[in-house]
């Protein structure tokens, strides 16, 4: 990562963070843009949220600075959920799953009144293209990615990586993307994947992208 590239998700962390307000309920993603982000909102000193955390990286990181983490069973609905993307086209479809934890994250965007995405300028994209990651069931392992090859198009199990949090196998779909909508909802559809790293335009409330030393607000 380019000492650029991290100043700009520090910048968008810190944009972020200043839409978090005591009472709320918040779910905090994973990944390196969202590290920036909990410094940031530890910093505000905020006395009254309850949060969820996406992976237990988080949720770590985030009582070391104080922030209260608690089980998701708790909470029926977030206020918020930021978390960062991989790839943000310009018509606000994302690709999540660089940590493993695509599902979860899923999970807490669709729980949050307003999903805010943060990333640095490399994450923005003119269209969406693989890897697609996926997470899929270990039963039956080898016959879903067969049926992903057949039907779809190459995919890998990701080398040397961890399960999931849900202890997932954690694979990379490496063909073709010709539209995000009509491969998401075929991925959806095969037995065996838990879920995709592909994230519909309609869950998305704001994009926040660091670009050189300001924030640009899509």
């Amino acid at each position: 990562m380019s000492p650029d590239a991290d100043s700009e998700k520090k910048l968008a962390a810190e944009a972020a963070a200043e839409l978090v307000e005591d009472g709320m309920a918040v779910g905090l993603g994973t990944g390196s843009t969202v590290a920036h982000l909990l410094p940031a909102i530890a910093a505000r000193g905020l006395s009254d949220i309850r949060c969820v955390a996406t992976s237990v990286a988080t949720e770590e990181q985030a009582r070391e600075l104080g922030i209260p983490v608690e089980p998701f069973d708790s909470l029926e609905r977030l206020d918020i959920a930021i978390d960062g993307a991989d790839q943000v086209a310009p018509d606000h479809w994302l690709v999540k799953g660089g940590g493993g934890a695509h599902t979860r994250e899923k999970i807490v965007a669709a729980s949050a009144e307003r999903f805010v995405v943060i990333a640095d300028s490399s994450k923005t994209v003119q269209k969406i293209s693989a890897p697609i990651p996926l997470e899929l069931h270990r039963f039956g392992l080898d016959s879903t990615l067969n049926r992903i090859g057949s039907e779809l198009g190459e995919v890998e199990i990701r080398p040397d990586c961890p399960a999931s949090p849900d202890d997932g196998v954690i694979a990379d779909y490496s063909g073709p993307v010709h539209e995000p909508g009509e491969l998401a909802a075929r991925l959806s559809l095969l037995p065996g994947v838990v879920d995709h790293g592909l994230f519909p335009a309609g869950m998305v409330g704001a994009v926040l992208v660091g670009r050189g030393d300001s924030v640009e607000r899509r």
